[in-house]
């Protein structure tokens, strides 16, 4: 049994919480923007680096492996996508089982942006340290963003979630952008302020921490939890214990919703192309077209700050006419951009921002719409286990794509050829999410279809 709501719910609450909730995107984007994006990768590689040098030896010793210091994030960035798969449906059950989704979500933010601040005490040939904050702020990353994404049916009615999910990806574009254009000013112009390059990239990684941590507290006060089932005096070890088997029944229960396993099975398949467009899109400039380095940070910024509006727009256009309609339109629009990226020609900075302002209109709302489009094919109850379950497909789009992209690199040596056969993962997604009849798979889960879908 769950116990009623403690506040009424009226459309006046609900657009409160709807504006907390959009505050998280703001806050977290730091992480991946800041981060993930710009700074980390390569300042913990120079750290290890530094750290064989002085031991005069070409590894690193990492537990009981000798592993070379331009692999190390790589490794670090694997075991974080690893751990994260295990652990994001135990959150997700316990966050369902024990109702106290505010509470899980706030321990594990402001323990992902805690360790985040740490990052500034790497320096010298601390890479391990680098490392095990990494793990930390990512996995908490994700634990805590499972749970966010688990209020989005509980904070809008079903044909609101379109235009929520969408205005907060957006405003996280926004905030992410907003504070990685600071950073990148300080990097740029460290010596100007009179500090150092290496400060300038702890500074930018610490300041991440707290500001995801800082604006973390809009959507703390703002929440509510929902359906508190009344346990009594259950202990910690008898809520865990509960957290397992509740999710063991839901991973049976899956095959009882197989209009739902297979929008999972089709959001990995386009998510594979969108991940790796992105984490792709430096290296092809660099390597294939021939770009430096200030074009490309400028690039990332305006794609940022463009996302922000695209986002907008795809959650406008979804209101008019249903957001499968628009997330298909959109994924049409990617196999273009895709395409046209073979024929780009080389030293041309206009043509690289052209397909990044292309690829900035579309990228926010393909993934703001496909996370309200999951939100209505969920069983009530168990949001939180479901969007594990969807932020799990997330990374294991991460490594497919890297595998297929990384496979035709080994077997052409040619990036053009190798970013044109990304476009297979659009098409093949466009005709899976065609092909599902989502009034059904929405009314199959016991929630009610949406005027436009």
């Amino acid at each position: 049994m769950t116990a009623a709501p403690a506040v009424e719910e009226t459309p006046q609450s609900r657009r409160r919480e709807q504006r907390g909730w959009y505050w998280y995107d703001w806050a977290n984007s730091a992480f991946p923007t800041t981060v993930l994006t710009v700074f980390l990768g390569p300042y913990l590689t120079t750290v290890a680096e530094s750290a064989a040098k002085a031991a005069g030896s070409p590894y690193v010793p990492v537990f009981w492996f000798d592993v070379r210091p331009s692999a190390y994030y790589s490794f670090v960035v694997g075991a974080a996508a690893v751990l994260q798969i295990i652990l994001m449906p135990m959150v997700g059950a316990l966050a369902d089982h024990t109702g106290r989704k505010k509470e899980i979500m706030g321990a594990f933010a402001y323990l992902g942006a805690g360790a985040t601040v740490c990052f500034w005490f790497l320096s010298g040939d601390r890479y391990l340290l680098g490392g095990v904050l990494f793990l930390v702020a990512s996995v908490a990353f994700a634990a805590a963003f499972v749970v966010y994404n688990s209020f989005l049916p509980e904070i809008a009615t079903a044909d609101e979630r379109d235009g929520v999910s969408a205005r907060g990806w957006g405003f996280g574009y926004l905030g992410g952008g907003l504070l990685l254009a600071i950073h990148l000013a300080l990097f740029l112009k460290h010596e100007s302020f009179g500090i150092a390059e290496g400060d300038a990239v702890r500074l930018a990684l610490a300041s991440s921490g707290l500001w995801w941590g800082g604006f973390t507290i809009i959507p703390m006060l703002r929440l509510r939890n929902r359906r508190m089932p009344d346990r009594g005096s259950e202990t910690t070890g008898q809520a865990l214990t509960g957290s397992f088997r509740q999710l063991g029944r839901t991973l049976r229960d899956l095959r009882n919703y197989p209009l739902t396993l297979a929008f999972l099975v089709t959001y990995l398949i386009y998510n594979d192309g969108v991940q790796t467009v992105i984490s792709f899109s430096a290296t092809y400039a660099d390597k294939e077209l021939g770009l430096d380095q200030t074009v490309r940070i400028a690039a990332i910024l305006m794609v940022q700050f463009v996302a922000f509006g695209g986002a907008l727009l795809l959650g406008r256009l979804a209101a008019s006419f249903g957001a499968k309609r628009v997330v298909m339109s959109a994924l049409v629009a990617w196999t273009l951009v895709v395409a046209a990226a073979y024929f780009l020609p080389k030293g041309s900075a206009t043509a690289f921002f052209a397909l990044g302002f292309a690829i900035a209109i579309v990228m926010g709302g393909t993934q703001a719409l496909s996370r309200s489009l999951f939100s209505h094919v969920i069983p009530r109850g168990k949001e939180a286990e479901y969007y594990s379950l969807y932020e799990i497909s997330d990374k294991g789009s991460t490594f497919l794509g890297s595998f297929t992209l990384g496979l035709a690199l080994q077997l052409t040596d040619s990036y053009r050829l190798g970013i044109l056969t990304l476009v297979i993962f659009f098409v093949v997604g466009l005709a899976g999410l065609a092909a599902i009849n989502l009034p059904r798979a929405i009314r199959a889960a016991g929630n009610p279809v949406p005027e436009r879908i």
